[in-house]
């Protein structure tokens, strides 16, 4: 899907033209996963080379920032589907020339859905190629710092229901179990939002650095506390992943103590039965000479051993503290 942006009364204008009908007045070119004959017209028509999406997966700086022809070409990694249980990466790219700025992307996040609401409604939002991506960096920036908030507060309540148990209550496996599912899921989103943040820095380091003489002071303030913002996140994402890792380790150390009472409580059963069991064992021998057989009391004196044999490993544990 091609969609044109066109400056307009109330803001930006969005038009569905052929791809080589391309409005001269376009200062946003979308590309929505695009097919090969929309890459092919977009780029005779623009003189620029839209990568494909093999191209816009690979990880080499080199490939994913670069100036040919005065054209800026940046491929950004943004975190999608966030609201899912398996939240993912994918690459956008944007191209930048002296006057259109062009996307291509194969998924639409919810930063590229507010932004465009936005800017249908605010002509600050459409006055040129660098406003309109600016608005979006601005736009995926403050939602990767809305993932890491709700990460944060997950992690937090985590905290509290792990550390913090009733009087005499104790987590049971299956809790701890949907602890380390929550834990994992925090940690991947935590990990795909720094990887973001490190390419989202990277591009607007370039940006400023190719197109800072061009921009007003009021666009460069803009993308310097984008900067500014990224480095922060960045450290808060690092924190979160600190404390993810924590997290884990200290839910594994629980159900390690829990698997260790489990098997105390079994081997001091096994202790506790172990005297009657020997003294029953002695005394079931169908042997043809055995003196107690002919005893009066033999028979409540020998179930007297066993409760006593019983007894007495039971008041050792529990004086030693084990029980």
């Amino acid at each position: 899907m091609l969609n044109c942006y066109v400056p307009g009364a109330q803001g930006l204008t969005r038009l569905e033209p052929p791809p080589a009908n391309v409005p001269e007045e376009c200062v946003w070119v979308d590309l929505l996963e695009p097919t090969l004959e929309e890459e092919r017209a977009v780029e005779k028509l623009l003189a620029i080379d839209v990568p494909s999406r093999e191209e816009m997966r690979e990880i080499e700086t080199s490939n994913r920032l670069y100036e040919e022809d005065g054209t800026l070409h940046m491929t950004a990694t943004v975190v999608t589907k966030i609201d899912t249980d398996r939240p993912e990466s994918a690459a956008i790219t944007f191209i930048l020339t002296q006057n259109r700025l062009i996307t291509n992307r194969y998924v639409d996040p919810l930063p590229f859905r507010r932004f465009v609401a936005y800017a249908e409604r605010h002509t600050a939002a459409a006055g040129s190629a660098l406003v309109v991506l600016v608005g979006l960096l601005e736009a995926v920036i403050e939602r990767t710092a809305d993932v890491l908030e709700r990460v944060g507060q997950d992690l937090d309540d985590l905290s509290a229901s792990v550390f913090t148990t009733a009087a005499g209550a104790r987590p049971r496996a299956r809790d701890l179990r949907g602890v380390m599912e929550r834990i994992g899921r925090d940690g991947d989103l935590t990990s795909k939002s720094r990887e973001s943040l490190v390419t989202l820095g990277r591009q607007l380091t370039f940006i400023q650095q190719l197109r800072a003489a061009q921009m007003p002071n009021e666009l460069r303030a803009r993308f310097r506390s984008l900067s500014r913002d990224v480095l922060a996140l960045s450290d808060h994402a690092s924190f979160l992943a600190n404390k993810s890792s924590f997290m884990l380790q200290a839910t594994l150390g629980l159900i390690n103590i829990e698997q260790n009472n489990i098997i105390k409580i079994f081997s001091v059963v096994a202790a506790v039965f172990l005297p009657p069991t020997l003294i029953a064992s002695i005394y079931g021998m169908n042997f043809g000479f055995m003196p107690e057989l002919d005893w009066p009391y033999g028979y409540p004196l020998a179930l007297a051993a066993i409760v006593v044999s019983a007894v007495l490993p039971y008041w050792f544990f529990r004086r030693r503290g084990w029980l």
